[in-house]
């Protein structure tokens, strides 16, 4: 069902991707390849080997998806590296999650004016909201606006992902809710966790859908997640808010510090919208906090949740034009070292 504050009623969900062409078992009409055998005697043998060929790509998907982060206000290292007020970064741990399952990243600067910022998200084909502590006035509002139209990029037929993580999270909340004071507090500041998974919940058609079945089961057992947060939502809490818990479909909790749980993932009902208050992009990309698991399952989640993402921007149809894409993506920029201090993010891109 749409969202209450857009009046255009959603398409259908496109549907589940086909097998893997890979697995495409090669036709007696595929070309040949003639292999002679030499016996001890003198005879010769010739035996027609089916050769397959590549099969096409298939037109519906794009293999050259682009993502959209959004920077957040600041530069990542409490000034640090930049202390002028109009300052934002984007943490290069996230735009290596995003290349890491095949897609390039256009940043898509809050505070640029917003013709621009809107020009660029034309540019994209699906959205990644970062962590961070910004829960109000430009930031929140452009998050808001943003937000709207991935809403209605879906609504008119286009499969465009969306991906909030750890503030990301808290602000959809926010917004869908329309209550600013939703969020509780919680104690989850560098830390490792497990998922519980929310009883009889369907994972197919969510971001857990494609994890093999000793790392979804590892998922509850062992700390494979990263938790860096001091908000959240409480289950009940969600479950109490209408505008909330039809919205989103509830995956995965978590509990904190103090053992107070809190819902830890959630995917949208009737869009690619997945949301995450813990931070799958850490395990592999990030080194400055104690908590981050490194093993090589927390590895495999990291490159899990990345793959679900970018199959589901694939899915867009966006096609926009290539010179546009190359002039705005975020090779333009040099990210920043930052990491020597020991604690926080290791490298950033800096947007002064």
């Amino acid at each position: 069902m749409p969202h209450s504050f857009l009046s255009n009623s959603p398409t259908t969900p496109s549907p589940t991707s086909s097998p893997s062409q890979n697995d495409t078992v090669p036709s007696t009409s595929s070309a040949t390849s003639d292999i002679q055998q030499h016996p001890t005697d003198d005879s010769v043998t010739t035996l027609t080997v089916p050769v397959p060929r590549c099969p096409r790509p298939d037109p519906k998907l794009n293999y050259r998806p682009v993502i959209g982060i959004l920077s957040h206000p600041g530069d990542g290292a409490s000034g640090r590296l930049n202390n002028a007020t109009n300052a934002s970064y984007i943490a290069a741990s996230y735009v290596k999650f995003v290349e890491s399952a095949g897609a390039r990243v256009i940043p898509l600067i809050y505070n640029e004016p917003e013709d621009i910022l809107f020009e660029k998200l034309k540019l994209v084909n699906g959205v990644l909201y970062t962590g961070g502590w910004a829960k109000t006035g430009n930031y929140y509002e452009i998050v808001e606006r943003i937000f709207k139209k991935i809403l209605e990029k879906n609504d008119a037929g286009d499969h465009f992902p969306l991906y909030a993580i750890c503030l990301g999270f808290e602000l959809l909340t926010m917004i869908i809710s329309k209550n600013t004071n939703i969020l509780e507090s919680f104690n989850a500041a560098d830390q490792a966790s497990t998922l519980q998974f929310i009883r009889n919940t369907n994972i197919d058609g969510t971001v857990f859908q494609r994890f093999p079945p000793d790392l979804l089961k590892k998922l509850s057992t062992d700390c494979l997640v990263m938790q860096n947060h001091h908000y959240g939502i409480s289950p009940e809490r969600m479950q109490e808010n209408l505008d909330l818990s039809r919205f989103f479909k509830m995956l995965t909790t978590s509990a904190d510090g103090d053992d107070k749980v809190y819902v830890s993932t959630v995917q949208a009902y009737d869009y690619p919208v997945t949301a995450f208050q813990w931070h799958p992009e850490k395990n592999a990309f990030e080194w400055g906090l104690s908590g981050i698991p490194h093993s090589e399952d927390a590895i495999q989640v990291t490159q899990h949740v990345a793959n679900f993402f970018i199959s589901e921007a694939r899915k867009s149809m966006n096609r926009p034009p290539a010179r546009k894409v190359l002039d705005n993506l975020i090779y333009n920029y040099s990210p920043t070292y930052c990491g020597k201090a020991g604690k926080g993010y290791d490298e950033v891109y800096i947007f002064p």
